[in-house]
């Protein structure tokens, strides 16, 4: 027997599965390559922005994390393509709140905005997640209903102010109070008493308010059918309604909140989320 040629023929079939294996790896590289993330503060921040705008500006660091969420939707035949744009308006929130109710989410649940269990399932397979947003248990609060998300970020702006703030209103109190509109029916809104503070208080209160990541104003008897209070919305709750929603959305575009969308009145202060105020301590 030719002992050449058999270490010859063995040298080659070694090579060839040396070539084949290392093909074998790169496909399974390229096939395991990093799914895209979707940041979720910045998903959820353009969906309540971003139906509020009167163009199609995108809501800044949202574009690349918006793209994911759209082309997931348009895979489940549920966003047309030419709305596949980085942009979260009012179609793109239509169409996750009927992704939200194909798993059987009601109510809040099926808002339109980015929950993370929802965000998590439409993801599968498509993108990851960071930056999870969770509103929290129920808690309650003077006596009314709020999350404790909400909870945290009142806590946080009474030390800052100094003084204790005490509730008129809750969250996920629909129809409790007419003149409120809605806002109230979801979490993440309250309102606060203002008896006893004067203009300075009340202004020096809302301040507070926004620093640690609120959408809050004075608002008074002249405005409507209300006594002296402070509304304030908690952005990027995840549990909003859509009337709070709107009046966060407002609120980053330099309005009141009211259906008169008149300038905004309130305090200026950088404007950030709990969790951006968060990270910048």
């Amino acid at each position: 027997m030719n002992t050449k040629w058999k270490t010859q023929s063995a040298a080659t079939a070694l090579a060839t599965f040396a070539v084949l294996g290392c093909l074998t790896s790169s496909a399974t590289q390229a096939s395991a390559a990093p799914l895209p993330v979707v940041n979720m503060e910045a998903a959820v921040l353009a969906a309540q922005i971003d139906p509020r705008r009167a163009d199609d500006t995108l809501t800044p660091g949202a574009k690349e994390s918006v793209l994911a969420v759209e082309r997931a939707l348009q895979a489940r035949d549920l966003l047309d393509a030419r709305w596949v744009d980085g942009y979260f308006g009012t179609t793109t929130v239509t169409a996750y709140a009927a992704y939200q109710r194909s798993l059987g989410y009601t109510g809040l649940a099926a808002n339109g905005l980015p929950g993370a269990s929802s965000l998590a399932a439409l993801g599968q397979n498509r993108f990851t997640v960071s930056h999870v947003l969770k509103p929290g248990p129920k808690v309650q609060r003077d006596g009314y209903v709020v999350d404790t998300r909400t909870q945290a970020m009142l806590a946080e702006a009474e030390r800052l102010l100094g003084r204790r703030l005490v509730l008129s209103q809750g969250s996920y109190n629909p129809g409790g109070d007419p003149t409120s509109a809605g806002t109230h029916d979801g979490g993440g809104v309250v309102d606060i008493k203002v008896d006893g503070m004067s203009a300075d208080v009340r202004t020096a209160a809302a301040r507070a308010l926004r620093q640690v990541g609120f959408a809050a104003w004075v608002r008074s008897p002249s405005q409507g059918d209300w006594p002296w209070h402070i509304h304030a919305v908690a952005i990027n709750d995840t549990d909003q309604a859509t009337q709070a929603q709107n009046q966060v959305g407002d609120y980053y575009l330099g309005l009141n909140g009211l259906a008169n969308h008149r300038p905004d009145d309130g305090p200026r202060v950088p404007i950030r989320t709990w969790e951006e105020y968060q990270r910048a301590r």
